[in-house]
């Protein structure tokens, strides 16, 4: 009886041991999620997002980020208001403008980078 019962604990093992073998071998790809960013300038006040780019970070997190500069927060707030842009790196300053105007479909402002 315990021969038996080893010989089946033995078999299991060696069949949990496999499947995660094989589980392990099956990488699935999964599509980079694309995100345009209009930063207002390029400057070293962005140094984290530079650094993120260099190291891999976003694609890392599944992030696919292709950098535009709007040369001016008026044209960064342009850029994202036209859908030109997902996200935009410029002071609050511009979003309060175009709340003030009483836009219905105005940016939040919700992270401090530098």
């Amino acid at each position: 009886m315990k021969k038996s019962k080893s010989v089946i604990a033995l078999f299991l093992t060696g069949i949990l041991s496999f499947s995660l073998f094989t589980a392990c071998s099956q990488k699935q790809e999964t599509a980079l999620v694309p995100v345009r960013l209009n930063e207002v300038v390029h400057s070293v006040f962005y140094a984290p997002q530079y650094v993120a780019q260099e190291l891999d970070f976003f694609e890392q997190e599944g992030l696919d980020i292709s950098v535009s500069i709007g040369q001016g927060a008026d044209k960064s707030m342009t850029a994202l208001l036209s859908d030109n842009a997902d996200i935009a790196l410029l002071g609050t300053e511009a979003g309060i403008y175009v709340y003030n105007e009483g836009k219905e479909d105005y940016p939040l402002a919700f992270a401090q980078l530098n």
